[in-house]
């Protein structure tokens, strides 16, 4: 009997309480139906069946990871709200006779209520969209499946414990937090206003430093490897520095706005200036959150979008022809068997090579020092380790290979070369191989001979084409000297790029590219056969599947990332107005009875509103400025190469998210204003 009370207490509560709750039963559904939806696709074996897919699910396994933390402290966070508000109820139930005890239960009911409806909902739309999820996952792989809906234990089981857990340590919070609170606080919650907040100049000051070193470390990247150590670093410190802006800066913020007699002493600033100063803390806390989130959605999918937009043109800079092969030999002319080899597979598919391009290269690393570049660092350093961020690779041609390949009729000196940097600046007019030789720099506008394997570098690369071949083998020879006296390098040869394109499909093309290297294999493993120390062989068909599944599988994981943050960006919004609503009801009453019209009240809100609302927009498009170029020096990483694309996807986004903001402005301003206005009404 008394549980069925606890019980319709609870459902009562629940349903008086509707506007608090239902946003935050249906964000818990859509949580949990996120949740399953990764978990399933990165546990279903359809994926096995795909070509990457298997890459696809260990993108998915990271995305099971984030919605996990993210749904715990969102969650956690969120409650505080319907707490908050469910304050002066309690207190009523207490004065009336009701022990603390008894509260509990009214409370444990309420969140096993939640708890029960929003797992079953969440994990039948689970089911039910993740074969939609799945179709479009192997959509974008390129691959086909069936249309059955499976039901899989290990997800159903995983995404109920793990929520349920979620669920239990809010309860748990809860119950700390009535035992806490005396019977009279409860009641007035409503009515006690925060102390008057002091403006702390010395954490603005502070935010101020971190954010301002953060939009340096951002602007200031100049090589992908760079902007991929430091991007987590910088994201660290917006982050603080984000908070500490809107919890001290918003209150100096208002304080100077209260010193400005021409703005505060009007109608429509003064009241809501007033109260927004003595809620500050907690209002900043709420706006840095929305902001962060923001830009949570903006950065995962304009870049996501972006990179998945440059797949083809990826894979085409990647991969330049259909079969290339890098041949070494300490005799680099002695490559004859391997050509031979792919004539013969050629000829029995009936097939001919087009668009060959064969030439010498020499590839090594080494790293950089203004116009020095240092082959080894033995003798520089007392551990023999350059700095990670001066690390380049460097390929070189002759002036006659790349004439041949250009079709240009260039001419130089043996002081002189010609240098292209990728993904990396040079800014000198000459450059050194330390205690070789230098040269004469004269910059190229575009790549000058194709090397698919520097789109996957993580380091600058510098292509530099010399004049004569013979100066090549020197520096071969150069380079391979030191490795006998520094362990930590390698013997290096010029190796014979060759490389062509075939008219047949790519099912064709994987078929000749596995022939080709099984020959290969048996000409090397013969005791007769040619002692190659190394030889590189690479298929677009055959990387085209692992291309796709990288970047269709952070665009897929960037979506659902980008409407989980969207999720919580709303949920957010909505409490913040909802409940600063209910807090302002009585203030606004009361105004209305000295004299204030509606108009006036209105105005009031819309300048309240406007102040603080479109702050977190305005700072998120700010952050995303910022973090162009350490998006675009990542993105680098992954072949994404056109600049333009990514502004154009950015801009877009954020326009779009823009309208989204201003919509859901909107709709929870006209919410927040017939809260207020609800007194006057009746």
């Amino acid at each position: 009997m008394k549980g069925g009370f606890y019980i319709r207490l609870a459902k009562d509560g629940i349903m008086k309480n509707r506007k608090l709750y239902f946003p935050y039963i249906l964000t818990c559904i859509c949580m949990i139906m996120m949740f399953y939806i990764i978990y399933y696709l990165g546990f279903s074996a359809d994926f096995t069946s795909v070509r990457g897919g298997d890459m696809l699910q260990s993108f998915l396994s990271l995305g099971v990871f984030v919605i996990a933390i993210f749904s715990l402290i969102f969650l956690y966070y969120t409650n505080s709200f319907l707490i908050r508000r469910r304050q002066k109820e309690f207190g009523l139930y207490n004065i009336l006779g009701m022990g603390k005890r008894n509260l509990v239960k009214i409370l444990v009911w309420e969140n096993v209520l939640t708890a029960v409806l929003s797992i079953a909902a969440g994990l039948l739309l689970g089911i039910l969209f993740s074969k939609l999820a799945e179709l479009a996952a192997i959509r974008i792989l390129g691959g086909q499946t069936g249309f059955a809906i499976r039901v899989e234990p290990q997800p159903v089981i995983v995404t109920a414990v793990l929520f349920l857990g979620i669920f239990l340590l809010i309860m748990l919070r809860m119950i700390f937090y009535i035992f806490r609170l005396r019977p009279v606080e409860m009641l007035k919650s409503e009515n006690v206003g925060e102390k008057p907040p002091k403006a702390n100049w010395i954490l603005a000051i502070i935010g101020a430093a971190l954010l301002a070193g953060a939009y340096y470390l951002a602007v200031a990247v100049i090589d992908p490897l760079s902007a991929m150590l430091m991007f987590f670093v910088a994201v660290v410190m917006v982050i603080i520095a984000t908070y500490l802006l809107f919890i001290s800066g918003s209150v100096a913020l208002c304080k100077l706005l209260q010193k400005n007699k021409k703005y505060y002493y009007k109608t429509k600033h003064f009241v809501s200036l007033s109260s927004m100063v003595y809620r500050m803390k907690r209002n900043g806390a709420g706006l840095a959150s929305i902001c962060i989130l923001s830009t949570m959605v903006l950065v995962t999918l304009s870049s996501t979008v972006c990179l998945y937009a440059q797949t083809e043109d990826g894979i085409q800079k990647r991969y330049p022809h259909d079969i290339m092969m890098e041949l070494a030999s300490d005799d680099y002319t002695e490559t004859e068997p391997y050509k031979e080899i792919v004539s013969e597979v050629l000829s029995e598919y009936g097939e001919n090579a087009e668009n060959v391009e064969d030439f010498h290269m020499y590839s090594t690393a080494g790293f950089q020092y203004g116009d020095e570049f240092r082959l080894s660092m033995a003798g520089y350093s007392e551990t023999g380790a350059g700095d990670i961020e001066s690390i380049r690779s460097v390929y070189m041609i002759s002036l006659e290979d790349y004439n041949r390949l250009t079709g240009e009729s260039r001419e130089m000196t043996d002081d002189e070369l010609l240098l292209y940097p990728f993904k990396s600046d040079y800014d000198y007019d000459r450059i050194s191989i330390a205690g070789f030789g230098t040269w004469n720099v004269e910059l190229l506008e575009q790549q000058p001979f194709p090397v698919g394997t520097a789109q996957a570098n993580a380091e600058g690369s510098y292509f530099i084409v010399l004049k004569d071949l013979s100066v090549i083998q020197q520096i071969e020879e150069y380079r391979n000297s030191l490795a006998e006296e520094d362990d930590s390098l390698i013997v290096t040869y010029i190796e014979e790029s060759y490389g062509f394109d075939l008219s047949c499909d790519d099912e064709k093309q994987t078929e000749i590219y596995n022939t080709i290297l099984e020959r290969i294999g048996e000409l090397v493993s013969q005791e007769n056969g040619v002692d190659y120390p190394h030889y590189y062989i690479d298929s677009k068909a055959g990387g085209r599947a692992d291309y796709i599944a990288i970047n269709g599988g952070l665009f897929f994981l960037g979506v659902l990332l980008g409407a989980v943050f969207l999720f919580g960006t709303v949920l957010i919004m909505y409490y913040k107005q909802i409940s600063e609503g209910y807090e302002d009801q009585d203030r606004f009453d009361i105004l209305m009875k000295v004299g204030m019209t509606r108009k006036e009240v209105k105005q009031s809100i819309n300048s309240q509103v406007l102040t603080v609302f479109f702050l977190p927009l305005i700072t998120a498009g700010i952050h995303l400025a910022f973090a162009y170029p350490l998006i675009s020096k990542i993105l680098l990483l992954m072949s994404a190469t056109e600049e333009s694309l990514l502004i154009l996807v950015t801009i877009c986004c954020y326009l779009v998210f823009a309208l989204f903001y201003v919509i859901v402005y909107i709709i929870t301003s006209k919410g927040y204003y017939t809260i207020v206005s609800g007194k006057e009404q009746r």
